[in-house]
């Protein structure tokens, strides 16, 4: 069994945080580094560490990830606009928590993915 995270405890409600969905798959809250107007994590209930980890058990809670995903940006009004999921892996990848999470982010243009750099 994985560890217990940050976002296993703001899942078991041991930290406080601004939880906008919940089901009994997955959480959603407000990240508190927000990078746009809008900027949500979705994370499985369940510890995933990195995407490396994810096995064929768990398909049905990743597809269920992408439907919250679209469900909240309907609810935060970013649905027709557009906006950005990412799903970070490991430390070259951006992943500060080891726990696999979507970030949502919206409510402005967001621009290139990446800044190509010279090599």
């Amino acid at each position: 069994m994985a560890k217990d995270t940050i976002f296993s405890k703001i899942i078991h409600g041991e930290i406080p945080a601004d939880i906008i969905y919940q089901d009994e798959q997955t959480t959603a809250f407000r990240d508190i580094h927000p990078q746009a107007p809008t900027h949500i994590l979705i994370v499985p209930n369940n510890v995933i560490p990195t995407v490396n980890d994810a096995t064929p058990e768990n398909e049905q809670i990743l597809g269920h990830l992408f439907v919250v995903a679209a469900k909240i940006a309907k609810q935060e009004g970013i649905a027709e606009s557009g906006y950005r999921l990412i799903v970070n892996c490991n430390k070259d990848g951006g992943q500060e928590v080891f726990h696999l999470h979507v970030h949502l982010l919206g409510g402005r243009r967001l621009g290139p993915m990446l800044t190509r750099q010279e090599e």
